[in-house]
């Protein structure tokens, strides 16, 4: 099914939904009673790691965004991964990437459909949580990716790399391209986003360290992984800190947004830009010198993880409990970290001497 098919026929699936309960097939207090008796994260209950992986599953990947390239990515990812497997894909999910409630009612509608399992990157990490909650008790299993609900949410979170490493590695980046001085910035997506407001608990963390003193966070930003809004919240940093010696946006919108004004203003070369950013859309900024370093996991791998894991829930070789493995394809195994959490692994720094290897 395309794209535009599964998004017309879920669009039609909306729409039914809400008729429903319009009718009374389905209301508040019912759909509490239901998400009460979900499993939370880690207490799935009993799995076998030797059981047979079960075929023609349905898996659905909900992104914060589509048509986001960083997204297409990753999700193309899970769909390469799926069709090896013999199961179904498909993708489906809002315009923008702070449409929470657009969220919830694809979560529901996926719940109606009682698809497999739902992979789904959060905007936010309590909105969806009552729609989660009704979906697993119903007997589909839950995979966040890229960005967490709360753990009792879902059975397993396919994270990037450690929060840790990728908050600190990024102040790290830039500290050094600043010798350890001057006034910095950061530019991050929606000031709800789990994974960014992690990372950025860890850049400011890492900025208590001594050989940070002389390097101050002036202002967080917000573009809401919109290209125009981050644009313009650049371009607003630069005219409220005149002074301002860098700028850290760990968002693959927000960095290709900043290196964009960066290179047509007169704070090229003079401000410096590290991040989240996918190879190609900053190839360009790294070869002309508009930026030095930046780095990112492998984000169809992350998709391609998020899908075994997926299959893994619903097949009952993992229950998301710590201490867990599953084996993740030609990825390799994996073991269900604390809070149903699994890891794909350390970031890479892309810079001038290897960017040219990477085409994603």
């Amino acid at each position: 099914m395309s794209k535009a098919t599964s998004f017309a026929a879920l669009a039609a699936g909306s729409l039914l939904a809400l008729s429903l309960s319009a009718c009374g097939g389905a209301t508040k207090s019912s759909t509490d009673k239901a998400a009460s008796t979900a499993p939370a994260a880690g207490q799935g209950g009993a799995a076998n790691p030797d059981a047979a992986t079960k075929k023609g599953l349905a898996v659905a990947f909900l992104p914060k965004q589509v048509n986001n390239p960083y997204f297409n990515i990753s999700d193309a990812g899970g769909n390469t991964a799926l069709t090896a497997l013999g199961e179904s894909y498909k993708e489906v999910g809002t315009n923008s990437a702070t449409d929470t409630a657009g969220q919830v009612s694809y979560v529901n509608t996926l719940t109606q459909q009682h698809v497999s399992a739902i992979a789904v990157s959060a905007q936010d990490p309590g909105a969806l949580c009552t729609a989660l909650k009704q979906a697993m008790s119903s007997g589909i299993k839950v995979v966040t990716y890229d960005s967490d609900t709360d753990p009792g949410c879902r059975q397993a979170f396919v994270s990037q790399a450690s929060s840790e490493d990728l908050g600190r590695s990024e102040v790290d980046l830039l500290g050094k391209e600043l010798n350890y001085s001057g006034q910095i910035a950061i530019l991050s997506a929606a000031q709800t986003a789990t994974n960014q407001n992690a990372w950025i608990g860890y850049m400011q963390d890492e900025l208590k360290k001594p050989q940070f003193a002389n390097m101050k966070l002036v202002k967080i930003a917000y573009g809401n992984d919109d290209a125009q809004m981050s644009f313009q919240q650049t371009q607003g940093l630069l005219q409220q800190y005149p002074d301002l010696k860098g700028i850290i946006s760990p968002t693959t919108v927000g960095i290709k947004a900043a290196a964009q004004y960066l290179d047509g203003s007169q704070y090229k070369g003079k401000v410096l830009l590290t991040g989240l950013g996918t190879p190609n859309d900053m190839r360009s900024y790294v070869q002309d010198g508009t930026v030095k370093a930046f780095e990112l996991w492998d984000p169809g791998k992350l998709g391609q993880l998020a899908a075994y894991t997926a299959v893994a829930l619903a097949s009952g070789q993992i229950s998301g409990a710590q201490g867990q493995s599953f084996t993740a394809g030609s990825l390799g195994r994996f073991t269900v970290g604390a809070q149903g959490v699994v890891t794909l692994g350390a970031p890479t720094v892309f810079d001038s001497s290897n960017i040219g290897q990477y085409d994603f």
